[in-house]
């Protein structure tokens, strides 16, 4: 029995499940010690997820990005590249989104915000995949400081050439004409085809990448770069293309969260949801078919936050800090997992 338990936990979802059940209860540790009920703070926090029919919208609502910015790190990841940086695409997608849909005539505002939004934030990640394969520099930290310069050039931008005169209390653009933006699903006010376009995005994806042959040249790629150039594959253009469309993924979140919620670009595009994509693909192990459910549930987590906060006068950080004790039992169980062989080694010999 003792065997099969450890077997278990080696597997991928069984260390997810593990890491997940440890940062609750850590989450809930912390709660108690700021001085919340313990009980109460984790009820709150699942009913503000899924406890109510508006809890759930919330919930979709938030988990709706996660999807695009999941994929950015999804995609390279099966490239062998490491991308922590669609925060960058997502502010920049935004920002040319907006900038496109009001420089062209309305009819094709819409079409403009779309394929600027995907173009732009595309070719900001493809910036660090052309960094790791032509100069070796490391696409993880090259993506991450990018973001910083996509967020000051956002600032800029808004701030001066593209701001809105009357944009007075906070700098944005202008705002995009009415053919430009997305109405909601019927019946859901908080919901857009984002969320369909989203999931439908994630099931192409993972087609691709499983069921096709540039998707084993991908994976080929990502396994064993040299034995892939052995093998004739031009492994340099493999991860730009992948880099290219992974950031189209998060630039396309920002298109639509200016398409959606804010109607124009701002500073409330930079609102974390790149960042947190990187958990989100942690959560799916890379598996571009549980990104859906591991949206839902930081989206939950998310929504979740709202309602401690307003029930118990928690921080707003709440939620926050529940995503990164995942993160760091994430890390911890892949340790684990990775000295697993050698514990059950030494178990049998013993």
């Amino acid at each position: 029995m003792t065997g099969r338990f450890t077997r278990l936990l080696a597997a991928g979802p069984g260390i997810t499940v593990v890491a997940l059940l440890l940062a609750l209860l850590l989450w809930g540790g912390i709660a108690v010690f700021a001085g919340l009920p313990f009980f109460g703070a984790l009820v709150a926090l699942v009913e503000g997820g899924v406890g109510s029919g508006f809890a759930i919208e919330q919930t979709l609502h938030f988990a709706t990005p996660l999807l695009f910015t999941g994929l950015c790190v999804a995609l390279p990841l099966r490239a062998g590249m490491v991308i922590i940086g669609g925060e960058g695409s997502l502010v920049l997608g935004g920002l040319a989104a907006a900038a496109a849909a009001v420089a062209v005539p309305e009819s094709w505002s819409l079409v403009a915000l779309l394929v600027a939004g995907a173009a732009a934030g595309a070719l900001w990640i493809a910036l660090s995949a052309a960094g790791r394969v032509w100069y070796g520099v490391n696409e993880a930290i090259s993506s991450l400081l990018l973001v910083y310069v996509a967020i000051a050039i956002l600032n800029h931008l808004i701030e001066g050439p593209l701001r809105d005169p009357s944009s007075l209390d906070k700098p944005a653009s202008a705002l995009i004409p009415p053919p430009a933006r997305i109405a909601a699903l019927p019946g859901f006010p908080s919901l857009h085809w984002g969320l369909p376009a989203g999931i439908l995005l994630c099931l192409v994806c993972h087609l691709l990448v499983t069921r096709s042959v540039p998707g084993l040249s991908l994976r080929y790629t990502g396994s064993n770069r040299r034995a892939a150039n052995y093998a004739g594959l031009s492994t340099a253009t493999i991860m730009l293309v992948a880099a290219a469309a992974a950031g189209a993924a998060a630039g396309l979140a920002g298109a639509l969260e200016v398409a959606t919620v804010f109607g124009r670009a701002n500073a409330s595009l930079a609102a974390g949801y790149g960042f947190t994509g990187i958990l989100v693909c942690a959560l799916a192990r890379g598996n571009m078919l549980a990104l859906l459910p591991a949206a839902l549930l930081v989206g939950a987590i998310e929504a979740g936050g709202g309602l401690l906060q307003r029930r118990y006068g928690a921080p707003a950080a709440s939620a926050a800090m529940m995503h990164g004790l995942i993160f760091l039992m994430l890390i911890v169980g892949e340790g684990v997992r990775c000295r697993m062989p050698l514990f059950l080694a030494s178990g049998n010999r013993s």
